[in-house]
């Protein structure tokens, strides 16, 4: 559905003015990635070298797709645990979809080859931790957000 804003149009997410980004886990962007890459050039792809730089203690230090692949991963889950700090109905949809990742996360690995290696284990622990720190994050940020009063005619507790 598209709001306008002022002339401008966004893309959202059912509620109104909430933007499609907070529904959509950001955690399917290394599953695509991965599986792209994956399906294209194969499991071998991970092991090759981005960058490499000569320390002054004069150890090589390499930087290798893998390690961009689950620092994309890190990246994704920072901004998923900024976006669960709320309880509206967008923000369940998205745990509920983060779910939905992570057990897609879990056959994957279990059943295609190309996935049974180490960085996409680590991707799909990052899937989990979405999943346990969403729900865990939303549920104390609810419990904070309900406030407890007396009724009217209740007798004050002894």
């Amino acid at each position: 559905m598209y709001v306008s804003t002022r002339g401008r149009r966004h893309l959202t997410g059912g509620e109104t003015g909430t933007p499609m980004f907070y529904t959509i886990p950001l955690m399917v962007i290394p599953l695509v990635i991965f599986n792209i890459v994956g399906f294209i050039w194969g499991h071998d792809v991970w092991s090759g070298e981005l960058l490499g730089l000569t320390m002054v203690s004069g150890q090589r230090w390499v930087f290798s797709l893998s390690d961009l692949m689950v620092l994309a991963g890190i990246v994704c889950l920072f901004f998923e645990i900024l976006k669960s700090t709320g309880s509206t109905t967008r923000i369940i949809t998205n745990h509920i979809l983060s779910t939905i990742i992570f057990i897609i996360f879990l056959i994957e690995f279990i059943v295609v080859g190309f996935a049974a290696n180490s960085v996409f284990f680590i991707l799909m622990i990052l899937a989990l931790f979405d999943v346990v720190a969403g729900f865990t994050i939303t549920i104390k940020t609810a419990s904070r957000d309900i406030t407890y009063s007396r009724g009217e005619g209740t007798p004050p507790a002894i």
